[in-house]
């Protein structure tokens, strides 16, 4: 049996895929994870208005953003009624997310293209910093045309190289009228980097029980395991006086939480650990003399390793209880999602298929768990199981972003395939 061929875009698909994302990048789109309302940045809207117009202009009807700025839209099944497959490939949602990273300057991005890339450093002329050539994957994109920031923010390829993959995705089906595939949903996301992609997402509107999240990175990469994640705030309450009278009055929360970041254990860091090892992240520390709060991210990737790490909080706040016998130390902890891989299970054709679309597109799939989560992960717990496919770009959130031009035309092409393994398993 002949093996099926590789899904490629011609120069004049590629040129747009680039277009796309060159534009897409240079609306700021940056979420913010202090805010309370959703989304936490109005600005996200911009490029989800603009979206919603160009999948209209691609044939997508039905193209709208609602009140909390998601986008949804439908590409139309067009298998024949006498199909094998006709009325049984399920709809399949392609997912991405519209903002980017808080923390990491995100306006005025300057993209820099390098095209063909020969090797050596690559320049950030915003700063006269650069991206050394030893960088992790970049030596593999040897004459590819690769995308970069000028090194003043971050590129912002996490996810718009997702979202110019899916849209370029739609505007080949369009083009490519007898490329057979059932009813397809694009869905684009608000928020997901600050842990709140999916609370307005309204999976019954959605109406797609298999999706895929194109925002993976590197070529081939297909995940299908996330943390476990919570989050821990700790509230210290001290006794504030005036310093010249303090002693053996005071107690400084600010001392106490010192403390408690300093008896966490430190083999169980985000900066001492690796691959499926858990950790606690004390990312946030506040407050003055009479109150103080710790916020820790507890990440694992199985709920028994996450009630460990939480268990060793409480151990060190009793080590810091029995310093500070004045103090009060109270832990709250706050559910943020579970590994997406229990969902999955359940149904692991969702998985396979991408895999195996990975390897018709003539690449060797890597199966990954991500020290992360995505939009999947919730959505896989919300009725909609979602693995995540690589996008393509690298040094995601940092001034050093950059992405393969190369690498997105082939997440195009593992999308495709995709929709092409459905029809065929669903006969």
């Amino acid at each position: 049996m002949t093996a099926p061929l590789a899904l490629t875009l011609d120069a004049t698909e590629k040129k747009a895929l680039l277009d796309r994302f060159l534009r897409y990048v240079q609306v700021d789109t940056q979420s913010d994870d202090e805010a309370t309302c959703f989304p936490s940045t109005e600005k996200q809207k911009d490029l989800s208005r603009m979206l919603v117009e160009e999948l209209k202009a691609l044939g997508c009807l039905d193209a709208a953003m609602d009140e909390w700025g998601y986008v949804f839209a439908t590409v139309p099944s067009n298998l024949p009624s006498d199909h094998p497959a006709h009325g049984k490939v399920p709809a399949l949602g392609f997912v991405a997310h519209v903002d980017t990273y808080p923390s990491t300057p995100g306006g005025g991005v300057k993209p820099q293209v390098v095209a063909p890339y020969q090797g050596g450093d690559l320049m950030l002329t915003g700063t006269g910093d650069r991206i050394a050539a030893d960088t992790p994957h970049l030596a593999r994109c040897l004459g590819h045309t690769v995308i970069h920031t000028d090194g003043t923010t971050l590129l912002g390829a996490d996810d718009k190289a997702g979202v110019a993959e899916i849209m370029t995705m739609v505007a080949w089906l369009k083009a490519h009228p007898d490329f057979l595939h059932g009813e397809i949903r694009i869905g684009f996301t608000p928020d997901e980097e600050v842990g709140r992609g999916t609370e307005h997402f309204n999976v019954e509107a959605f109406k797609a029980r298999y999706a895929y999240t194109l925002d993976g990175s590197e070529l081939g990469e297909i995940e299908d395991e996330t943390f476990c994640a919570d989050t821990a705030i700790v509230t210290i309450k001290g006794h504030d006086v005036h310093p010249g009278y303090a002693k053996n009055v005071m107690v400084n929360a600010v001392r106490v939480a010192t403390a408690l970041v300093e008896r966490l254990p430190q083999e169980r860091l985000p900066e001492t650990t690796e691959g499926r090892e858990p950790y606690l992240h004390p990312y946030q520390i506040s407050g003055g003399v009479s109150q103080a709060e710790v916020k820790l991210l507890v990440r694992a990737f199985t709920e028994e390793e996450l009630t460990e790490r939480e268990d060793s909080l409480r151990r060190a706040m009793d080590e810091v209880r029995s310093l500070f016998p004045k103090a009060q130390l109270d832990l709250e902890i706050k559910t943020s999602y579970r590994n997406m891989a229990y969902p999955i299970s359940q149904d692991p054709k969702v998985l396979d298929y991408a895999l195996e679309a990975v390897r018709r597109q003539g690449i060797e799939p890597i199966r990954k768990a991500i020290r992360g989560g995505t939009d999947g992960s919730r959505l896989s717990f919300m009725g909609v199981l979602t693995p995540n496919v690589f996008a393509g770009g690298q040094s995601f959130h940092s001034v050093k972003e950059w992405v393969s031009l190369e690498w997105m035309a082939a997440a195009v092409g593992v999308a495709l395939q995709i929709n092409a393994v459905w029809v065929e398993k669903s006969r």
